[in-house]
């Protein structure tokens, strides 16, 4: 029989910030034993310090040409002076400057104008910086983190300090919990931190738009959302990784990004000339002539390279030797599709159908479904929309399904295991995505699939929909099925799995997180989640083999298809077709343009045969550079 002791130990914690006095009630016959266990447990974790993201540096500044190493975040480069961006523990006041009501009126008219500046940001950003908007939101309008920094600036501590004490403590309660989507929560909370204690101190008046290179020790999603790219050149960070959110808007956006350079970056004096190389995720401090015109020599045929892909963005993308490889877009929502129609879009490869279920109180019923995708099909006028069925769980948890806490909700419920074990949710989702293919080419795309059994389970859900429809006599098309390839399992079984469907799409950025052990968005293991890792190549081969074997297309729908240095690879490799980022379809297609199929293939092969990712990156940017 499991003790009291360790019922409490299995226990989540729930969030509770220093400073708060928590009261603690056992009844029945072993409520003195519940008692001490939990005392125990409160002993164990009471000394636990606020986790900081980077130590601050007590190092000496890199000298000129002292070149950092990070993990390349966004590709290109940019040259720039440095802008220090951020507030550090030294510019935070420890006492207050006026009496306690000062203090509280200056922290709640910053929260007000903090929670201001998301909302306007998240009406003008696209679907996934929303969500990240709205997750933010909540934490700044939690009134418990007020209640407890009005408990400290009512003993005389500023309201900055106070703040930042109780977002700091905050944050490092969310990293002790077990649940990795918790834990992620963390970012979100010292995001909030830094720009509200950044109001108190400064206001708006006073805080200069970044400009130059951004160093930071960290940047989080809606402040890389908020950059002006017109003035930004590029970011570094002290922390942080290719596989975060921040990382994934930089991308979206453009900005070159190197991240976790280490606390040795945050040494550099502001105004330096910092050279940042995202491409080889690189930064050369104050860089010498020669190495400056360099970049700059880059840059021009950078800017050439751009302007003729973006000249030719809307043609068919065919290798050199003539074979043509459709280039779509992943979209999060349609009213992201002028965008990517505009970018030259052969189709839609990927709409996550989310957005219809975050953010509400009751599940999207079908008419609601049925007329968002009906909007994309008829704006994609023709041209093909794949529709992946809903995947929550993990990282998107839905209120309104009443899912339980899991370890690690990355490895449980989610995809289309939380849609079988809630058939009503995906055949409503199956009946419009039905209905909408009356109108236009659609697929349909199961996610997270790991067995045949549920791939056939799907399958059965999808046929009873149109039996359904047919006795109701609504009108409906017929649709393509597919599966995402993002489990290991799934890409080791793809032979028995490619009999079932019409094509695959490879989610990379799931399978290189599963493949690895690297947990997308741990900077600690930043430099393991490369999808041109060696050991992805070989499940990725194996994928396109098995395909082969039964007339199944196979795309990619991962960021991996948006890196025009992976793309040669990819087609090497035996991928059919490449769902992209929107802004990089034109270099995408341009990347597709620059090679042979017997080229690709064999430096595919060389890949498989080559010990890491880095030296894999290399020869691919040799190879194009010898046939560009």
């Amino acid at each position: 029989m499991e003790s009291a002791a360790d019922a409490i130990a299995r226990l989540n914690p729930h969030v509770a910030v220093e400073g708060h006095r928590i009261r603690i009630e056992a009844r029945g016959h072993d409520a003195a034993e519940v008692l001490a266990a939990a005392g125990a447990v409160i002993e164990a974790t009471d000394d636990v310090p606020a986790q900081a993201s980077v130590a601050p540096s007590t190092a000496a500044a890199p000298a000129p040409g002292d070149v950092l190493q990070g993990v390349s975040a966004s590709t290109g480069s940019g040259l720039g002076l440095c802008f220090r961006t951020g507030v550090t523990l030294a510019q935070i006041p420890t006492q207050a400057s006026g009496s306690p009501a000062f203090e509280r009126e200056a922290l709640t008219d910053a929260r007000a104008r903090a929670a201001d500046e998301l909302e306007t940001l998240g009406a003008a950003a696209g679907a996934q910086t929303a969500d990240i908007v709205r997750a933010q939101l909540l934490v700044l309008t939690d009134p418990i983190l007020a209640e407890s920094a009005n408990a400290a600036i009512a003993i005389g501590v500023s309201a900055a300090k106070a703040w930042s004490d109780v977002i700091d403590a905050a944050a490092a309660a969310y990293a002790r919990l077990d649940d990795p989507y918790q834990r992620a929560r963390g970012a979100d909370v010292l995001e909030v931190g830094r720009r509200v204690v950044a109001l108190v101190l400064g206001g708006d008046a006073d805080r200069e738009s970044p400009s130059g290179v951004v160093v930071a020790d960290e940047l989080g999603a809606a402040e890389v959302a908020a950059l002006d790219t017109g003035r930004v050149v590029a970011i570094a960070t002290a922390a942080g990784g290719a596989t975060g959110h921040a990382a994934i808007i930089a991308r979206s956006r453009g900005i070159p990004a190197v991240m976790g350079l280490g606390a040795t970056l945050l040494a550099i004096s502001e105004a330096t000339p910092l050279l940042v190389d995202a491409d080889a995720g690189r930064v050369i401090v104050a860089p010498s002539p020669d190495a400056i015109a360099d970049h700059e020599c880059r840059v021009r045929e950078a800017r050439e390279h751009a302007a003729n892909a973006a000249e030719h963005a809307h043609e068919p993308a065919f290798t050199r030797d003539g074979r043509i490889v459709p280039v779509e877009a992943n979209i999060g929502a349609p009213g992201d599709l002028a965008a990517a129609l505009a970018g030259g879009a052969d189709g839609v490869g990927l709409l996550r159908s989310e957005f219809l279920f975050l953010g509400r109180a009751t599940a999207p019923d079908e008419d609601a479904q049925h007329a968002a995708y009906a909007d994309a099909v008829a704006q994609l006028t023709g041209r093909r929309l794949v529709v992946r069925t809903l995947d929550a769980g993990a990282d998107k948890p839905l209120a309104y399904l009443d899912m339980p806490l899991e370890d690690n909700p990355f490895l449980g419920v989610r995809g289309i295991r939380l849609c079988l074990a809630r058939p009503e949710i995906l055949t409503t989702q199956l009946r419009a995505v039905l209905r909408a293919a009356e109108k236009g080419p659609v697929s349909v795309m199961f996610p997270m699939v790991s067995d045949v059994s549920e791939l056939l389970a799907t399958r059965t859900l999808l046929e009873d929909a149109r039996a359904s429809l047919q006795t109701d006599g609504i009108a409906h098309g017929n649709v393509e099925v597919g599966v995402m390839i993002e489990v290991p399992a799934a890409a080791l079984c793809a032979d028995a799995l490619a009999r079932h469907v019409d094509f695959f799409s490879i989610g990379t950025n799931d399978l290189v997180q599963y493949v690895m052990a690297a947990e997308r968005g741990n900077a600690g293991v930043a430099a393991l989640s490369d999808p041109l890792h060696p050991a992805v190549l070989q499940l990725i081969a194996s994928v396109t083999a098995a395909a082969a074997r039964h007339d199944c297309r196979v795309a990619v729908c991962g960021e991996t298809a948006s890196d025009p240095v992976a793309v040669p690879i990819l087609l090497g490799l035996g991928v059919d077709e490449l769902s992209v980022t929107p802004r990089r379809i034109a270099l995408v297609k341009q990347a597709v343009r620059a090679v042979a199929m017997p080229q690709a293939m064999k430096l595919a092969a060389d890949a498989l045969s080559i010990a890491d990712a880095p030296s894999v990156r290399e020869l691919s940017r040799t190879v194009l550079r010898d046939v560009t």
